[in-house]
């Protein structure tokens, strides 16, 4: 087990994000030994594992007690902890609710049971782009360029967040990224985002980014 551990350890390190369905990745998610021996040897060095049922992948990143130890001292934390400045941090929300919110909704739907199985058992959650289709970058910039500051940052700052893990980039499409579903805190942004918010969330200094490991 511990040759295995330190496997996992080193690609989560070296990759920042494995998929869930890499066979070490699936021994955390299922054998209650190894995740307890993972969470163990990460937390002896300040991490935790980043994860949850709805996402494709899992990551690595700072345990809370460790986030003013290690970001404390810097600017940067004041707003964010990965450097972004505040209109990457709102392009940041609108492409999260853009794309996580009505995937989660789809990912509810398809697991739910089946009323005609007796024995109620729940579908797999799916993952992918049919359950988190692509927004063209042109119909985002058409609803908020304006407040993003532009086209150029505009362009420039969906670079910065494909460079980061949170989205793709293919064929002037926006993809969710392995990082997207993993690094922002769901059950604080997403009732402020569905009750309205998210006029009021394009105007904030921080949002509940993760810490991550980067490489």
């Amino acid at each position: 087990m511990d040759q295995a551990l330190n496997i996992l350890v080193a690609r989560l390190l070296a990759h920042r994000f494995l998929p869930r369905k890499d066979p070490l990745a699936r021994r955390a998610l299922i054998d209650e030994a190894f995740r307890e021996s993972l969470d163990h040897r990460l937390a002896g060095c300040g991490l935790r594992l980043l994860e949850n049922p709805y996402a494709e992948y899992i990551a690595v990143g700072l345990a809370s007690e460790m986030e003013d130890w290690v970001f404390g001292e810097g600017e940067n934390w004041l707003s964010n902890n990965m450097g972004m400045p505040r209109d990457a941090i709102a392009l940041l929300i609108v492409v999260w609710a853009l794309i996580i919110l009505p995937k989660r909704q789809r990912q509810i739907a398809l697991s739910a049971s089946d009323p005609d199985d007796m024995f109620g058992e729940a579908s797999p959650i799916e993952f992918g782009d049919e359950v988190a289709p692509g927004i063209p970058e042109e119909a985002i910039y058409a609803d908020f360029g304006k407040k993003l500051g532009g086209k150029a940052r505009f362009s420039m700052n969906l670079s910065q967040l494909a460079k980061l893990g949170f989205i793709n980039r293919r064929n002037k499409m926006v993809f969710e990224g392995p990082l997207l579903d993993l690094m922002i805190d769901y059950s604080r942004l997403a009732p402020r985002i569905i009750n309205g918010a998210l006029a009021d969330l394009l105007k904030i200094d921080a949002v509940a980014v993760e810490s991550p490991v980067e490489d």
